[in-house]
Parts: C-alpha cells; sequence; structure tokens
C-alpha cells in the first residue's frame, strides 16, 4: 500500500546534465549523448520528463549548433501537442529560445508546425493488411491548431523573415486531393488562419489555394457532376421503392429517416466535387468574415482583400478556359458593393480594349463581362446601361476600322474579341431588355435603337455566324419583336452557306457542326455544388425555359405609333416577377458549347422558328 500511494519519480537521469552531455559529445564521448536520443526518443516519456529536458535545452541553446541537428529533429518529433498545457508552455517557450539563438533550425521548426495543419491519422492492421487510414476523432484537434498557430506567431515574433522561409513549406506540404475531405478541409482553414497574423503572406496563400481549387474544378466538367448526380439520385429512388415495398415503416422512423436522407442530401456524389465544394464555402466563409466586422462592412479590409482576389483573378482564372465554379469568389466579393461590381467590370474592359493583350485573353474578358451583367442580380439596369454603351460604341468603331479594310471578312482569328464583344451584348440584352424596357416602353426603345444593333448585325464581319445559335436566336426573336434589326435573312444565309466537316472515325463517317467557333463559354453559368451554392443564389439571377406563350409573344412584333396606354397594357403583360429580368436565357452547356467540335447546335427550348 505505501508503495502504490507513493508518488513516482519523476525523471530517471543518466549521464549527468544536459550541458556535460553536450561538452562530452563535443569531446567524442558519444555514450551519453545517445543516451539522451534513446531517452527523449522513448514512446513512453512522461510529460514530467518532458518538461524537465525542455527546462535544460532552454538554458543551453547556445550548445544547439548545426552539428547537433540530429538531436534538434528528435526534439521536434516530441509529441507536445496532446500534452498537458504545461509542456505546451514549456516547448512553445523552448521553440522561441531555439530560433532567436539558432536560426538555422528555422526551417526544420516550421516543417514541423505546418505537418499539424491536418488531423492526426489512424491505420488499423489486420493480418498484416491495413485496413483502415481514417481520420483520428480526436476532440482536441480544434484546440491543437490554435496552438500550431501559437507556435507559428511566436516563432515569426522572435525571427522576422518567417514568412519567406513559411512559404515554401506550405506549398510542399499541401495535401493530394486524393486524401479525405477532412484533411483538405483542415489544412485550407489553417493556411487562410495564417493570412490573419501573417498579412505579407495573403496573396500568395490564396493564390496556392485558388490554383488547388482551380485543378479541381476542371478536373470536373459540369456534365460529370450533373451525370454523377443522377445516377446517385437514380439508385437512391430505387433503394427508396425497394425498401417501401420490404417495410411498412412507423410513422416516428419515417421522420428520423428524412432528417438522415436531408442532412447526406448536401454531400455531392462526385467525390473531386464532394471536396470542390467544400473547400469553396471555406473560403467565402473566408471572404465575408474578411471583410466584415461586427456584422458590417468594412470599406478598408473589403478593397485590401480585393485587389489581392483581382491579382488571383488574372494570374490563374483569365487564362483558365472553362472553369465552372472557382471563380465565383470575384462574383461573391462584388456583391458586397456596386463599387467594386463596377470595378470588377471596368478592370474586365480594360482587358477586352486593350490591343496589346492576348487575344484568347481578350475573348474570356468579353464572356466575363456578358455572364455578370446577365447573371448578377446586384448590377442595376443603370450599370448594365453604362456597359452596353462603352462595349456598343467600340464595337462601332471597330467597324469603322475594319469594315473596308482587306481584312474586312468573317474570321475568328482576325476578329475574336470583336465577337467576344458582340456575343457579350447580344446575351446581356437577351437577360436585361425587359429591364431596360421597364417603366417607360418608348424611352426603352429609343435608348435600343440608339445603340444601332442593325449595323452591327449588318457588317461584313457578320458576327452572327460566330456567336453561339442559341443566343443568336433569341436575341433575333427579341431585336424582331421590337422592330430594332431583323437578323433572320442573315442567319438564314449563313445556314445556307455553311459547309459541315467531314472526317473518317471508327465506325463510319461522321458529320460534325461546329456550332461555337469562338469555343466560348458563359463563366457564370448556374453554380451546382450543393454547401456553396447558398452562398451565391441570393444573388443569382437565374432562369425560366421558355414557354409556348413566350415563343408566341416573341413572333409579334410591336405596333409602331402605341400610345402610353397601350405601353402600360404591354407592360403589365410584359414585366416578370423575377427582379424585372428576363429568365430565357441560354445555358453554355445546353448548348453544347464545351467544345466546338462535339457541339450539335442550339436547344430546341432556346429556337425561336423563322417566321413564315
Amino acid at each position: 500500500d505505501e508503495f502504490i500511494s507513493s508518488p513516482p519519480r519523476k525523471t530517471v537521469r543518466f549521464g549527468g546534465t544536459l550541458t556535460e552531455i553536450l561538452l562530452k559529445y563535443e569531446k567524442g564521448e558519444t555514450t551519453d549523448f545517445e543516451l539522451l536520443k534513446h531517452q527523449l526518443s522513448d514512446p513512453d516519456i512522461k510529460d514530467a520528463q518532458i518538461i524537465n529536458w525542455l527546462h535544460e535545452f532552454r538554458a543551453s541553446v547556445v550548445y544547439l549548433t548545426k552539428e547537433l541537428e540530429q538531436l534538434v529533429s528528435i526534439l521536434l518529433k516530441l509529441p507536445w501537442l496532446r500534452r498537458s498545457q504545461e509542456v505546451v508552455e514549456e516547448y512553445l517557450g523552448f521553440l522561441g529560445n531555439l530560433v532567436s539563438a539558432q536560426t538555422v533550425h528555422l526551417r526544420p521548426c516550421l516543417r514541423m508546425i505546418v505537418s499539424q495543419f491536418v488531423p492526426p491519422r489512424i491505420t488499423i492492421r489486420e493480418d498484416d493488411v491495413d485496413i483502415s487510414d481514417s481520420d483520428d476523432d480526436d476532440e482536441n484537434v480544434s484546440e491543437n491548431f490554435n496552438t500550431c498557430h501559437r507556435a507559428l506567431q511566436t516563432v515569426a515574433r522572435y525571427v522576422p523573415s518567417t514568412p519567406q522561409f513559411l512559404m515554401p513549406i506550405l506549398v510542399e506540404n499541401f495535401p493530394f486531393v486524393n486524401k479525405s475531405e477532412r484533411t483538405l478541409e483542415c489544412y485550407v482553414h489553417n493556411l487562410l488562419r495564417v493570412t490573419v497574423y501573417l498579412p505579407t503572406l495573403r496573396l500568395q496563400i490564396l493564390e496556392l489555394i485558388i490554383e488547388k481549387l482551380l485543378k479541381l474544378d476542371v478536373s470536373t466538367p459540369q456534365q460529370d457532376i450533373e451525370d454523377a448526380e443522377e445516377a446517385a439520385n437514380n439508385s437512391n429512388s430505387e433503394e427508396k421503392s425497394t425498401e417501401e415495398g420490404l417495410f411498412d415503416m412507423e410513422e416516428d422512423e419515417e421522420s428520423k429517416g428524412n432528417k438522415v436522407v436531408s442532412s447526406s442530401s448536401e454531400r455531392m456524389a462526385h467525390p473531386l466535387a464532394e471536396r470542390l465544394d467544400i473547400l469553396m464555402t471555406i473560403l467565402f466563409s473566408y471572404i465575408k468574415d474578411v471583410c466584415h466586422v461586427d456584422g458590417k462592412l468594412d470599406i478598408n479590409s473589403t478593397k485590401d482583400l480585393y485587389r489581392d482576389l483581382v491579382s488571383v483573378f488574372d494570374k490563374l482564372i483569365l487564362p483558365t478556359h472553362a472553369s465552372c465554379h472557382v471563380q465565383y469568389f470575384m462574383f461573391y466579393i462584388c456583391s458586397f458593393k456596386l463599387g467594386l461590381a463596377e470595378a470588377f467590370l471596368d478592370h474586365l474592359w480594360k482587358k477586352l480594349h486593350d490591343p496589346n493583350n492576348p487575344s484568347v485573353i481578350r475573348q474570356t474578358a468579353g464572356s466575363y463581362i456578358g455572364s455578370f451583367l446577365a447573371r448578377a442580380k446586384f448590377i442595376p439596369v443603370v450599370t448594365v446601361k453604362a456597359c452596353l454603351d462603352l462595349l456598343v460604341n467600340w464595337l462601332h468603331k471597330y467597324i469603322d476600322n475594319q469594315d473596308t479594310g482587306a481584312n474586312a471578312y468573317c474570321d475568328v482569328a482576325l476578329h475574336g474579341p470583336f465577337y467576344s464583344t458582340c456575343q457579350a451584348v447580344f446575351y446581356t440584352l437577351v437577360f436585361r431588355h425587359k429591364q431596360l424596357l421597364d417603366g417607360n416602353l418608348r424611352k426603352g426603345l429609343s435608348y435600343l435603337q440608339s445603340l444601332n444593333f442593325e449595323r452591327i448585325v449588318m457588317c461584313q464581319l457578320n458576327p452572327l455566324k460566330i456567336c453561339i445559335p442559341s443566343v443568336v436566336n433569341l436575341f433575333a426573336a427579341i431585336t424582331r419583336k421590337y422592330q430594332l434589326v431583323f437578323c433572320y435573312t442573315i442567319i438564314e444565309r449563313n445556314n445556307r452557306q455553311f459547309i459541315p466537316v467531314v472526317r473518317s472515325v471508327s465506325g463510319g463517317d461522321l458529320v460534325q457542326t461546329c456550332t461555337n467557333p469562338l469555343d466560348s463559354f458563359f463563366p457564370f453559368d448556374p453554380y451546382v455544388l450543393k454547401r456553396s451554392k447558398k452562398t451565391i443564389d441570393p444573388f443569382y439571377q437565374f432562369w425560366e425555359e421558355l414557354s409556348a406563350e413566350d415563343l408566341e409573344n416573341l413572333k409579334k412584333p410591336i405596333k409602331k405609333g402605341t400610345s402610353e396606354d397601350e405601353d402600360d397594357d404591354f407592360l403589365k403583360g410584359e414585366t416578370p416577377q423575377n427582379d424585372g429580368v428576363i429568365g430565357i436565357a441560354p445555358n453554355s452547356y445546353e448548348s453544347n458549347t464545351r467544345s466546338p467540335v462535339s457541339s450539335v447546335g442550339s436547344p430546341t427550348d432556346c429556337y425561336v422558328p423563322y417566321p413564315q
């Protein structure tokens, strides 16, 4: 009983004090030094032992030169995070002493801290086979992350050059996309936390994260995501019908089952889309938190973040073709304040009309302008008009310069930015024409007539031949209805001139019709990731399919000389309920525009028949 109740000895020490051991090692006596390494590497080392050793090491950091990096490596592997608070505090003190006295150990210290940015893994072995490699359900994982950030801040306080050494380590430690969702989520979350106390790294960290998100995004085309969801829904409905046939479930059990379904229905069926969804949710939360202080928008913080995000947009997003979701970080931050949306449009406009930019960048900027004007609910009609004026004036000047020259013929390679701008204007009109006409039809029509679409459509460059057919068809129907321009003659002529491409493939000849020679896409097409779309949907303009009545209305032209009363009647019948914005615009995916080779024509729901 006496033995059991007596306190255990705090430490078992061999070889004298730490200073003595290190001095002996310098003289070539390694026995005690090897014993020291063995004691520190002991998996069963006690908290009291760690504290005693760390206390001595703090007093002897002057001896921990580069020659002793093996010993320092053992110290950095000590299991300090999952120990008592006393161990944690002593270890943080040791790290501070070590890096301030011996900066040669800065990189190993940073690597050790960053390696803790993901939750620990556990591996269960059965008959020498790994049967599990899942995340450790450690309840203290959040507390451990807080401690890691304290450690990083401690190091940065003692060594001001920490950021430049830290960034390469953050890059090389970024988990592969096939790692678990939880691992990726924790690492990205911790990276974003670093930007709060090391603001000089924010731009580089945002670049790193968005680059990884972009790789995920382009690896998961929207069609693949939708196919996976459809397959999952079909299998779920089959399981449900089987269950209903087999079991007569109690009412309370059904209600429990519904709760499970609602939570699991948030998951994406496509595994990469699920990872992207989680990470986009984190990015949106970060943007909101940085821009808002106590629930109110902080203008200076928002402007600073906007500049960083625009820089990342220019470097990574703009040169990337057909990404589906990542670009929405710009859409989201622009929703906070109209001035940001206008600044973004102005930025895109400068990219578009600058002849020094590569043609592909100019074309993509045009796609972004059109899609942003059409889809962003927070952009008022006055801004839409200002943008249309800019774009249309530029088109007319372009026609002035080109229409009589040697290059005055239809050629995407020569006039790509022109066609992209035309498509942006047509697409914006398809979405916004009812807003532009709302309130005063005569004034609205006068404005649209002043844009002189007829000259653009009739010019030698023939934009109707190049733009996506679904956009052209709706534009033609709307401009005919309001007697702005009659496009059908040109559309028919283009169709007659078109020669299909025939090439031999296995299984016979294949006729391929290229309906998207611009290889353009609409960057703000509907967002399909389930969790993060909740952030975007309130600011997003959806559209409704064209009904038979809408098609009939589009075929009936407005009679000239209408009175104000007739104006009002027309408006009563035509004004949409959804924020005054028409909801019939085509979706680039429905138009099969992902690749010009695979395009097969415009969708039937967007086709307005040629008037007889």
